[in-house]
């Protein structure tokens, strides 16, 4: 995968080259606040534990501004950082950006997307077009393989 550097919360910057963790999971998620992000990030919170325990680092990322994001981690008790992406860069970068319906409209957003890159920035797995109410169960059992 190729590198890339943004803001995080924390007061940190998040930049993929690097990263301590033997796995890093990046998922993708159209905005703070919604339903389906706020199931989604929910469930990977509560299994934040099972990720640690066999060395994968999660983040969340959205176009959402970096404010937006401290208030829905501190709201959600979110324990990993969320990264802001609000010029689209690491959203074109993953190719998570697609035309889709909603409410009758057609709209440009973030397609709902998760990537377990090694931390040899090789991206290892990738799921696209995902459910936020099981999707954390898949990755899970996925990542129980790479054991």
């Amino acid at each position: 995968m190729p590198d890339f550097t943004a803001p995080m919360t924390g007061g940190q910057s998040f930049q993929l080259a690097g990263r301590p963790a033997k796995y890093t999971v990046l998922y993708f998620y159209p905005k703070d606040n919604t339903p389906g992000c706020t199931t989604e990030s929910m469930a990977f919170r509560d299994h934040y534990q099972q990720f640690q325990q066999a060395g994968i680092d999660i983040y969340g990322i959205s176009r959402d501004s970096l404010r937006s994001h401290e208030g829905f981690k501190a709201k959600l008790g979110l324990p990993f950082e969320l990264i802001a992406d609000s010029d689209e860069a690491v959203c074109l970068q993953f190719g998570v950006m697609k035309m889709k319906q909603m409410y009758g409209k057609t709209v440009r957003g973030v397609e709902r997307s998760t990537f377990i890159i090694d931390a040899e920035g090789k991206l290892v797995k990738e799921w696209r077009g995902v459910k936020a109410a099981t999707h954390v169960d898949e990755v899970l059992e996925f990542v129980a393989r790479l054991k």
